[in-house]
C-alpha cells in the first residue's frame, strides 16, 4: 500500500494494504510552515502549491497504524519513505506526533540524496530526517567510503558526530566481513561537518590490519564529496646526497571554485629552506598556472665547481615556470609552457619538473608559444620555441631558438579534377649565437667521437679539433667535421602544392597519379665572429665561427630559392583469399617518382631534416628527409610488397619488404650536407638496402615486431630492432627491445651500437605487484669507464636497472623502488645516481613519499 502524506492527517485508526491508493491521508508529514512574501492571490497560491510539493512525503508499508492515545502514526512491514529527497527503511517506522520524533527499528537504512547511505539497529530522528541519534551505525559514501560507531548524533542535517568511530576507504573481506580492513582511522570523536566539506578527527591512530602504527592527537581531511579544500597535504620526506635529509610540507589554499595556491616548504640539512610556490586559476575560456621556487643555499661546495658539470658556487638558485591554454573559440587556440632557471642544474639538483621538460634521454626544457586552429580538414600552428638544454655537455649559446615557427595544412575535393588537393606551407626562423660542431673520424686514426673543449667562463662545448695528448690535430674542415648547428640567422619559408586521384580499373588494380609543386625561399646570415667571449683554452677566436664559411661554400649571407616540381604514379594489386580459419592479404607496390635534382645542397643549413631513418615507414614516403630543409631530388622508384593475415580465433601476422632505387639525375642521399643527412643511411647508392619489417600477434596478449635493413649485395645486416610484448604466463608480463646499428662513420658513429632493454610486471596474489627492468649497453657507450674500466672486455654492461615492488587495491597504493643509472661517459663526469623511494597513498587521506638518492 502507498500513501502520500501531506499536512493534518484524521484519526483514522488502521489501514491496510488492501486500502485503495487513492485514499490519501495525512498522518506522518510534520507541519510545515513557510512564509510567503507574494503580494498577489496567484503570488500566494503558487507559493503555497511550491510548498506542498516539497513537503509531501511517500509511504509504502505493509500496514500503517494509528495510535490515537498516545498520538502516534506506525508503518510496518518493509517500510519505505521518500521524504524531500531522502529515503527511510526499515522493519518498523514510528512517527510521534506529539514529540515531533521518528523512530526506525530493524534492519534500518537512510539513503541521502547523494546516494549516501547510513545503516543501523535503530534511527532516532526528527521529523525532516535532519537531527537525530543513532546506535550501532554504519555508513557508506557513493564513493566507496566508510563510517561507523558506536553511536552518532546528527544535527542540523549538517554535521555527525562518530563517538568512538572509524573510517576507511577498504572494501570489507567477502569471506570475513568481521576482519580489520588494510587500513582504517579511528578516532575518539570523527566529527562529519557537510557544510565545510571537512572531517575532522579527534585522538586518532592509523591501524593496518588493525595494528596501530601512527598516533595524532587531531587531524582533519576533505570529506569524500570534495576534490579541492584548504588545508595542509601530505609531507614528503626526502635524503639526498648533495641536499641531505629533509621534508617538505605542502599547504592549499583553495581562495575560490576557480583560483587557488599551493605553497610548499621545504627544509634541507644541507642546504637550508628552499621556497615553492604555485598558482593556478580557470577562466571561463581556458586555464594558466605558474610557479615560482628557489633556494639561498648554505653549502654550496656540495656541487660540482665546474661550470660544465654543476651550479658552481651559486649561493641563490631558482626557477619560474607558467602553463597556459585558452580556447578562444570552437577552433582557435592560444597557450605557452614555459620555464627559466638560474642554472641548468636547478631542477635536476631540487627535483623541480615543470611542464616543459622533456622525457627523452638528452633532457632539455621547451619553451613556447603558440597559436593553433583546427578545421574539419585544415590545421594552422604559429609558435615560438625556446629550448634550454640541461645535459652536462649542453651549452646554451650553441643551442638555437626557433621563432617564429609556422605550419599550415589544408584538404581540398575539387569537384572539376577529382582526388584530393593538399596545400601545405612551413616556415621557421632559427637563431644561434655559437656553431655546434662535431668531429669525424681522421684516416687511420681512432678517438672519443665527440671533442669537447673547455673555456674558463663558459664551461665546455663541442669543437671540431682533436685533442690528442693536449695538442690539436684536427681542423675545422668539411670531411673532418659536421656542422650540426650554424651560428647565425636563417628564415626559410616553404609552401607545397600537391594533387592525387585513385582509380581502380575492371580487375581490381589501383593507379594514384600524383603532381606537386614546392618553392622554398630561404634567407641566410651567418656570424663570421664571436659574440664578446672570451677566447676558448686552445687560442682560437670565436669558438669556431668564423670557420663557417667553408662549409657553406661561400655562401655567407645570401637570399636562396629553391624549387622541386614531382610527378608520378603508385600501383597496388590488392589479392584476398577466404579460408576456414582467416584472411589472407597479399598486396604488390610500386611507386615512381620524377623530378630534377635538388638545388642548394650543402648550401642551406639543415636544422629539422637531421634525423634520417630508412624502414618500412618511410620506403614509400615521397621525401623520406624528416624535415624541410632537404628535399628528395631525382628520379626514384621504390618498389615492395605487403602479405597480412587474420585469423579467425584472434591472431594476425603482417610482412612487409621492399627496396628503393635511383633511377636518373643526382641522388639527394648520397650527397654532403653540413650534417652529412643520407650518408651511411642505405640510400645512398643506386641500389639502397633492402628493407624489411613483420609483426606476430599469436594471441590478444602478445605482440612481435621484427624490423631490420639489408645489404643490397651481401645482404648483411646494417640495422636491427626487434620489440615484443607478451604475458609469459597469466600473472607475468614481459617487454623486450633490442637495437644493433651498424657503425655510421660519417655520421660521427665509429663502433656499432647495441643494446637490450628487459621489463617485467609480475601480478602477485592478493594485489601485490612486482616489477623490474634492466638496461644493457652491449657496446659500452653510456658506461665505459664507469663499470668498465680497462681490461674489461665483457659485453654485458648494465647502464641502468630498477627494481620496484608494491601494493594497490581499492584504498591504497604502496610502491618500493630501486633504481641506479649511470651518466653518459661524453659528460666527463663519470657518476652513478642511485635512488630509494617509498610511496603510500591512502585513497581520500593524501598521499606521501620519502626518497633518497646517492651520487658518486
Amino acid at each position: 500500500m502507498q500513501l502520500i502524506f501531506g499536512n493534518n492527517p484524521p484519526e483514522w485508526l488502521t489501514f491496510r494494504k488492501a486500502l485503495p491508493a487513492a485514499l490519501a491521508v495525512f498522518l506522518f508529514a510534520p507541519v510545515l510552515a513557510t512564509e510567503v512574501s507574494a503580494q498577489t492571490l496567484n503570488e500566494r497560491l503558487a507559493a503555497r502549491q511550491q510548498s506542498s510539493k516539497q513537503s509531501r512525503m511517500v509511504v509504502d508499508a505493509r500496514e500503517v497504524v494509528y495510535d490515537r492515545d498516545r498520538d502516534r502514526v506506525s508503518a510496518v512491514g518493509d517500510v519505505q519513505i521518500l521524504y524531500q529527497g531522502r529515503t527511510l527503511q526499515a522493519d518498523r517506522v514510528t512517527y510521534d506526533r506529539k514529540n515531533r520524533r521518528v523512530y526506525a527499528e530493524g534492519n534500518a537504512r537512510l539513503t541521502e540524496a547523494d546516494g549516501t547511505k547510513s545503516f543501523s539497529d535503530r534511527f532516532d530522528l526528527t521529523d525532516d530526517f535532519r537531527d537525530g541519534f543513532i546506535d550501532s551505525l554504519r555508513v557508506e559514501t557513493p564513493n566507496k567510503t566508510r563510517f561507523s560507531a558506536a553511536r552518532a548524533e546528527r544535527t542540523g542535517g549538517e554535521q555527525t558526530v562518530f563517538d568512538r568511530g572509524t573510517f576507511t576507504a577498504c572494501e570489507p573481506c567477502k569471506d570475513n566481513p568481521e576482519k580489520p580492513p588494510l587500513w582504517q582511522v579511528k578516532a575518539a570523536r570523527i566529527i562529519h561537518n557537510n557544510s565545510e566539506q571537512r572531517i575532522y578527527y579527534e585522538n586518532a591512530s592509523i591501524e593496518f590490519w588493525g595494528v596501530p602504527v601512527a598516533w595524532f592527537p587531531y587531524f582533519a581531511s576533505p570529506d569524500p564529496t570534495v576534490s579541492r579544500l584548504s588545508g595542509v597535504l601530505a609531507p614528503r620526506f626526502i635524503s639526498r646526497t648533495r641536499l641531505g635529509y629533509g621534508a617538505s610540507l605542502p599547504v592549499f589554499w583553495a581562495m575560490a571554485p576557480n583560483y587557488d595556491l599551493t605553497v610548499t616548504p621545504s627544509f634541507f640539512s644541507r642546504q637550508g629552506f628552499h621556497g615553492d610556490a604555485l598558482w593556478r586559476h580557470r577562466t571561463e575560456n581556458g586555464s594558466y598556472n605558474i610557479r615560482v621556487n628557489g633556494i639561498f643555499q648554505q653549502d654550496r661546495r656540495a656541487f660540482d665547481s665546474r661550470p660544465f658539470a654543476g651550479a658552481g658556487d651559486k649561493t641563490f638558485r631558482g626557477s619560474i615556470s607558467s602553463r597556459g591554454k585558452f580556447y578562444l573559440n570552437e577552433k582557435w587556440t592560444f597557450g605557452w609552457d614555459g620555464a627559466i632557471a638560474t642554472d641548468k642544474f636547478y631542477f635536476t639538483d631540487y627535483k623541480v619538473k615543470p611542464s616543459s621538460l622533456t622525457n627523452t634521454y638528452f633532457t632539455e626544457s621547451i619553451s613556447k608559444v603558440y597559436f593553433q586552429g583546427r578545421g574539419e580538414r585544415s590545421w594552422f600552428d604559429l609558435s615560438a620555441y625556446h629550448f634550454l638544454g640541461l645535459s652536462t655537455t649542453d651549452w646554451q649559446p650553441q643551442i638555437g631558438n626557433a621563432a617564429p615557427s609556422f605550419d599550415f595544412d589544408r584538404r581540398f575535393t575539387p569537384d572539376t579534377i577529382g582526388g584530393e588537393l593538399k596545400l601545405t606551407a612551413n616556415m621557421a626562423a632559427i637563431n644561434r649565437d655559437a656553431a655546434f660542431y662535431q668531429p669525424l673520424p681522421l684516416a687511420g686514426g681512432n678517438f672519443v667521437p665527440t671533442t669537447l673543449l673547455y673555456n674558463n667562463s663558459e664551461g665546455q662545448y663541442y669543437a671540431c679539433r682533436y685533442n690528442s695528448g693536449g695538442v690539436a690535430v684536427g681542423s675545422y674542415t668539411p670531411g673532418q667535421c659536421l656542422l650540426r648547428g650554424f651560428a647565425g640567422q636563417y628564415v626559410r619559408g616553404s609552401v607545397d602544392l600537391s594533387w592525387r586521384r585513385q582509380f581502380i580499373d575492371p580487375v581490381g588494380q589501383v593507379w594514384t597519379p600524383f603532381v606537386g609543386l614546392r618553392g622554398d625561399l630561404a634567407f641566410l646570415q651567418v656570424r663570421q665572429s664571436g659574440f664578446n667571449a672570451p677566447n676558448d683554452a686552445f687560442g682560437g677566436a670565436g669558438y669556431g665561427n668564423d670557420k663557417q664559411a667553408a662549409f657553406f661554400g661561400g655562401n655567407a649571407d645570401n637570399y636562396l630559392f629553391r624549387g622541386m616540381p614531382s610527378i608520378g604514379i603508385e600501383y597496388r594489386y590488392p589479392f584476398f583469399a577466404m579460408s576456414s580459419f582467416g584472411t589472407h592479404h597479399i598486396e604488390p607496390i610500386a611507386q615512381l617518382i620524377v623530378r630534377p635534382n635538388e638545388q642548394r645542397i650543402g648550401k642551406l643549413p639543415n636544422e629539422d631534416a637531421q634525423s634520417l631513418v630508412f624502414d618500412e615507414n618511410s620506403i614509400f614516403s615521397l621525401n623520406k628527409f624528416s624535415g624541410y630543409d632537404r628535399v628528395e631530388g631525382g628520379t626514384r622508384l621504390n618498389y615492395g610488397g605487403r602479405y597480412s593475415f587474420s585469423g579467425n580465433n584472434g591472431t594476425y601476422a603482417s610482412l612487409l619488404f621492399g627496396q628503393s632505387i635511383h633511377l636518373y639525375g643526382r641522388n639527394s642521399y648520397a650527397q654532403y650536407d653540413l650534417a652529412n643527412t643520407g650518408r651511411n643511411s642505405g640510400l645512398e647508392g643506386r641500389q639502397s638496402h633492402f628493407v624489411a619489417a613483420a609483426t606476430i600477434q599469436p594471441n590478444l596478449n602478445s605482440a612481435f615486431t621484427v624490423r631490420g635493413r639489408f645489404d643490397e649485395k651481401t645482404l648483411g645486416l646494417k640495422r636491427l630492432d626487434v620489440e615484443g610484448t607478451t604475458r609469459v604466463i597469466e600473472r607475468v608480463h614481459l617487454t623486450a627491445l633490442y637495437s644493433r646499428i651498424a657503425p655510421q662513420p660519417e655520421l660521427g658513429y665509429t663502433l656499432r651500437r647495441e643494446g637490450v632493454y628487459l621489463k617485467t610486471n609480475v601480478d602477485l596474489p592478493n594485489n601485490f605487484y612486482a616489477t623490474g627492468s634492466v638496461l644493457f649497453d652491449l657496446d659500452r657507450y653510456l658506461t665505459q669507464n664507469i663499470v668498465n674500466p680497462a681490461g674489461n672486455t665483457s659485453p654485458w654492461s648494465v647502464s641502468g636497472t630498477m627494481l620496484g615492488v608494491g601494493y594497490k587495491d581499492e584504498c591504497t597504493d604502496l610502491s618500493l623502488t630501486y633504481s641506479r643509472t649511470y651518466n653518459d661517459y661524453l659528460t666527463g663526469t663519470n657518476q652513478r645516481t642511485t635512488t630509494y623511494m617509498m610511496r603510500l597513498e591512502l585513497r581520500e587521506l593524501g598521499e606521501t613519499s620519502i626518497a633518497r638518492r646517492t651520487t658518486r
